[in-house]
């Protein structure tokens, strides 16, 4: 079965995020409770201040499947609901099909770190 994960409207007065991390490779297995991906939120667009309101968050997986396809990369900007990746139950099963449904994520509130992107850019 294909699974497919996009970027949800984590907050309501976002428009996009910024991939900060990736934490998995396309062929990894990965287990309930593993890291896919860290983003960084920018709603300075919605609430203007001297100091903008970034917010860091990652999205974690609420069960098993096998990361077939990624389709994004640190320091990427995506929109609300662009694909980030494709998963499946079988490591050899054809992507060429529509996925059956999303997979079960959940997406929690982070502190910035060392790894990520943007603290590369300092």
């Amino acid at each position: 079965m294909i699974f497919e994960v996009s970027l949800g409207q984590i907050v309501p007065q976002m428009s996009g995020a910024t991939v900060e991390c990736v934490h998995a490779r396309p062929g990894d297995m990965l287990a309930m409770g593993s890291k896919l991906v860290d983003l960084s939120v920018d709603l300075s667009r919605a609430f203007a201040q001297e100091c903008p309101p970034v917010s860091y968050y990652r999205v974690v997986l609420r069960e098993k499947a096998c990361l077939r396809a990624l389709t994004v990369k640190p320091g990427e900007a995506l929109d609300v609901g662009e694909l980030v990746a494709l998963f499946s139950t079988d490591p050899a099963e054809p992507l060429d099909q529509t996925p059956e449904r999303a997979l079960r994520t959940t997406v929690a509130g982070i502190m910035h770190h060392e790894n990520m992107f943007s603290g590369q850019q300092l």
